[in-house]
């Protein structure tokens, strides 16, 4: 046998020691288990995914439009670009 140390957030290691717990199991059993499925299995035994670039971009526009109508909401939707960014700036020299 033989140890090995990672790092995980603090209150990740909290919730999945108090599940592992709940299973019966201690934390080092659980990620044994998992060990042990990837190894016969080949594969993380779970989906692991990433939005495609269309999804990326299909979900910037519809952040835009949100914020666009937001802002037309408040009565800024005809601000200049040299407006805005004097905005930026003022807020940026507030802090």
């Amino acid at each position: 046998m033989t140890s090995m140390t990672i790092r995980v957030d603090e209150q990740l290691k909290q919730s999945f020691d108090a599940l592992c717990d709940e299973f019966g199991l201690s934390n080092s059993a659980a990620l044994n288990l998992f060990m042990k499925a990837v190894v016969r299995e080949r594969r993380i035994p779970f989906e692991i995914k990433a939005d495609t670039e269309s999804d990326v971009r299909r979900k910037g526009w519809e952040a835009f439009l949100r914020m666009r109508e937001s802002a037309q909401a408040a009565g800024l939707g005809d601000m200049s670009l040299e407006e805005v960014n004097e905005e930026i700036s003022a807020v940026r020299n507030g802090r």
